[in-house]
């Protein structure tokens, strides 16, 4: 009886720890990346760049541990048809939603990006509906309203709006919830179950390849051009890294938990991300009606 329990609350508190360990790493990342893309010390303005040298590193990353080192194992089930049918298009919409999302941090606050990410249920609900996988009743249109006129209070409670980054994070928002749809048909639908390396492998050379092609046409030129940037390997590495870290934590926490759970812990995230932004960045000015729209929203 003893050692049960003592193996009960060793697992719980492992789970813990691992939801703790996501939310540290999902709100460092954010704030990393606002610094790194904002910060004049570092002089690197590039989001498309960014996003690009994350899949990069995380693909030599994947290789180097699954096919040099062998410390994980791929699992087997890819076939051409699932490759083409799934993982294309959830790379591509990964790599939409990485790009958007860290471009709008140039023109919009960190707060004010997570009061209008708290569209998503939305965005993923009504995708869902047209993709068959969610079935539409009055009680979700309801709380789909709600959550809705939440985002809209909180976006009028923004003392400076740029729509050109509350459009960018929107796109992001829709790249994200496509994300989820197809990550959702791969597993109901193709019955394909992956670890966590294993869809990292697969889905990162495919992001990189769909960010590649944009930064050649929108950002080198301009990196070219302008030639004051500095590569800072030591701070971009570690960027990358942390990038990785995070993607992995996401899995981990839902191989041990739920789905559900990991949506919880990403509220609490995104509480503390607003709250904290606002003592962070100088162009973070939070207004009452802004935390009360957030609140309806979350």
């Amino acid at each position: 009886m003893a050692d049960r329990l003592t193996r009960f609350f060793r697992e719980e508190a492992l789970t813990y720890a691992y939801i703790l360990l996501y939310i540290a790493l999902s709100s460092g990342q954010i704030f990393f990346n606002k610094w790194v893309l904002s910060s004049k010390q570092i002089n690197f303005p590039y989001p498309l760049g960014l996003t690009l040298l994350h899949m990069v590193f995380s693909s030599v990353l994947c290789f180097l541990l699954t096919k040099v080192l062998k410390i994980m194992k791929i699992e087997e089930g890819m076939t051409t048809e699932i490759y083409a049918t799934s993982v294309i298009p959830i790379g591509a919409m990964f790599a939409m939603t990485l790009w958007l999302g860290n471009t709008a941090y140039l023109y919009i606050s960190v707060a004010f990006a997570q009061m209008l990410k708290a569209i998503m249920p939305v965005a993923v609900f009504i995708l869902g509906v047209a993709a068959g996988l969610e079935v539409m009743s009055c009680r979700m249109l309801l709380i789909m309203s709600i959550i809705s006129f939440g985002v809209l209070v909180a976006s009028y409670g923004e003392i400076n709006v740029s729509w050109i980054g509350v459009v960018y994070q929107m796109g992001g928002v829709v790249g994200e919830a496509l994300r989820l749809i197809f990550m959702e048909i791969l597993v109901k639908r193709k019955g394909l179950k992956l670890n966590p390396i294993s869809v990292m492998y697969y889905i990162s050379p495919c992001s990189a390849l769909c960010l590649f092609i944009p930064w050649i046409f929108l950002e080198k030129p301009k990196m070219d051009a302008e030639g004051t940037w500095t590569f800072q390997p030591l701070i971009l590495t570690l960027n990358s890294l942390c990038t990785f870290a995070l993607n992995l934590s996401v899995f981990l926490v839902i191989s041990h938990t739920s789905a559900l759970t990991i949506r919880v812990a990403g509220v609490v995230k995104d509480w503390v991300v607003v709250l904290l932004s606002a003592l962070l960045f100088a162009d973070t000015k939070l207004t009452v009606i802004n935390l009360f729209g957030y609140a309806i929203g979350k």
